[in-house]
């Protein structure tokens, strides 16, 4: 009497099971620091967008400077708003020279950048380089 052998055994199901969880154990901390790095770019490019923001309103108003704190995308001030999740403070520094600092936050990660232009007084130690953004590390 022949018996016919259709399906896997339970061993088989165990060893797949396994091994899914241990790709799964490797793949999700590489997700989560790539979500961290996105976070990062975004408040690098929202610095950008506002030193060009700034530039443009110091232009056209006699070189002063915004000083405001951006706390949603909704918050449009000087023809400039973050992306969502983004917060930022900018501050306007008297000179000579005048300039600007600003620091942005996002509320998905503990990480923060920093941007200043112009005169560095009070600027966070980490913006090293003027209108060049810079990250926690």
């Amino acid at each position: 009497m022949k018996r016919s052998k259709k399906g896997f055994t339970l061993i088989e199901l165990l060893i797949v099971v396994v091994i899914i969880g241990i790709l799964a154990a490797i793949a999700i901390p590489k997700f989560a620091a790539t979500k961290e790095r996105a976070y990062v770019a975004t408040m690098r490019t929202d610095l950008k967008n506002l030193a060009t923001a700034e530039e443009g309103y110091s232009s056209a108003n006699n070189g002063q400077y915004l000083t405001h704190n951006w706390v949603s995308a909704a918050d449009t001030v000087g023809g400039y708003a973050p992306s969502a999740g983004v917060s930022i403070n900018a501050t306007a520094v008297a000179g000579p020279p005048a300039g600007w600092y600003a620091t942005a936050t996002d509320s998905s990660t503990t990480k923060k950048c920093y941007i200043y232009v112009g005169n560095k007084t009070g600027a966070p130690a980490l913006a090293v380089n003027d209108a060049a953004p810079a990250c926690d590390p």
